[in-house]
């Protein structure tokens, strides 16, 4: 099993979700997020006054997985995330040990 963490742009969530949803994932994890990377935030202008913005609001997805449909929800969650435009985001890819079902009881793969 795979766990996948993606960070993403907030106005993406919805497609990555559509897309996701028409791959067979039947479910992930979602928190919005601040941070930064290449991109080092960005200066705004307030009632004429810059000011710097470091953290850049994001969203994290957290999808668990079986083995062989990792690379394709990761080649999914790319393909819907991409603008073209710095800051679309980064994904993670873990092993994930163990997992249960807590309403039943299943564990690992039976419980994704």
């Amino acid at each position: 099993m795979k766990l996948i963490i993606a960070t993403i742009k907030p106005f993406k969530l919805e497609e990555v979700r559509e897309a996701l949803t028409g791959i067979g994932v039947r479910g992930m994890m979602v928190t919005e997020i601040k941070g930064f990377g290449a991109q080092s935030g960005h200066t705004e202008i307030y009632r004429g006054a810059e000011y710097a913005v470091n953290f850049v609001p994001k969203v994290k997805l957290e999808v668990a997985v079986t083995d062989p449909l990792a690379d394709q929800v990761v080649e999914t969650i790319a393909r819907a995330a991409r603008t073209g435009k710095i800051g679309d985001g980064k994904i993670f890819v873990l092993d994930l040990e163990q997992a249960l079902r807590v309403r039943t009881g299943e564990t690992n793969d039976d419980a994704l």
